[in-house]
């Protein structure tokens, strides 16, 4: 419908990319952009999508939250027993994406979701706010709602778990980290003349390639 087709594109002004001083791993790249992000202003730039595949072979793709990065990956949490959990169980490959409009940049990563150290998913349920680790202690995502009242009295019975035992841990709740063996950084051109580098993981090097747009 023209309503939608009429929406504004890619306007700019957007930064300016230099594939040849790219550093030679992705993360670096990644961590340069994703303060760019902060520094201009854009609201949760640590929002991605997560996109899985289920038991059927179709994709699922949900935005949350990258809680880490470094050379060794992207992190984020969930809880195994959740949808997620169980499609990263039967299927590690996932996919993530980042996308800051305001500086017209994308970044796609393809890798393996691995379940970190079970110290390292209590420190984080812990750093978690009251309402979020009840909300998790119900181990009732996606599952049906049927009356707002059920989901107020689950809220309260956890919450009050919580302030009688403050170091209660979800036992699912799990510390995932994405390793990449493929990352590709998009920057928008007014002209369409966008600028792709894709990394590329071989053995243990990282080759970079400049792609068309």
């Amino acid at each position: 419908m023209n309503r939608i087709r009429n929406l504004k594109t890619l306007m700019g002004p957007f930064p300016y990319f230099n594939v040849n001083d790219a550093p030679q791993s992705p993360h670096e790249l990644f961590l340069e952009w994703f303060q760019l992000a902060v520094d201009k202003g854009i609201r949760e730039p640590h929002s991605m999508t997560l996109s899985t595949i289920d038991s059927c072979g179709f994709p699922d793709a949900r935005v949350l939250i990258l809680k880490d990065v470094d050379e060794k990956g992207w992190c984020f949490a969930s809880s195994s027993q959740s949808k997620k959990g169980k499609q990263i169980e039967a299927n590690p490959h996932v996919a993530l994406t980042f996308y800051w409009s305001l500086i017209g940049r994308q970044v796609r990563i393809r890798g393996k979701a691995m379940k970190m150290e079970k110290d390292e998913s209590t420190k984080d349920f812990l750093k978690r706010g009251t309402v979020a680790r009840a909300v998790a202690l119900m181990g009732k995502q996606s599952t049906i709602l049927k009356d707002q009242l059920e989901l107020e009295e689950a809220l309260s019975k956890q919450t009050q778990r919580i302030r009688l035992n403050p170091d209660l841990v979800d036992p699912f709740w799990t510390f995932y980290r994405v390793e990449a063996d493929s990352v590709e950084f998009w920057q928008a051109d007014e002209d369409r003349k966008h600028i792709r580098l894709r990394y590329e993981l071989e053995g243990e090097t990282w080759l970079k390639n400049r792609l068309y747009p």
